[in-house]
């Protein structure tokens, strides 16, 4: 069950789920806008509300139930996530990386090395 935990909470599997989600409800708002404005174009403005599968409400209906859809899957999955993760593989504490002090050694060394007076 521990790998199981590392897999889900380590990989960008949850990340990946996030993104294909959202990406197929935006696809549906794109969709449904492009249908209205072509079917808007060759027609007059006078009916430019109240054509049936291409009407400015069915684009309003895929942006509300895009926003429902992101607020469902930040509040629902995206948060626990966060937390979980956070509490099972917490993030390194701030502060200058090993690698880097280890560096600024070596090169106050070198400085300390090149003022010394040589015999």
């Amino acid at each position: 069950m521990g790998g199981f935990k590392s897999f889900v909470l380590r990989g960008n599997l949850v990340d990946l789920a996030v993104a294909v989600i959202i990406a197929t409800s935006f696809g549906l708002v794109v969709t449904t806008f492009t249908n209205w404005l072509t079917a808007q174009l060759p027609d007059s403005a006078s009916d430019i509300f109240t054509n049936d599968e291409n009407s400015f409400g069915a684009f309003m209906n895929a942006v509300i139930s895009f926003l429902m859809l992101a607020a469902i899957v930040y509040f629902l999955v995206v948060l626990p996530y966060t937390k979980a993760k956070e509490k099972y593989f917490p993030s390194p504490a701030p502060g200058t990386p090993e690698d880097t002090v280890l560096l600024r050694e070596i090169r106050d060394a070198l400085l300390a090395g090149r003022d010394t007076p040589t015999a």
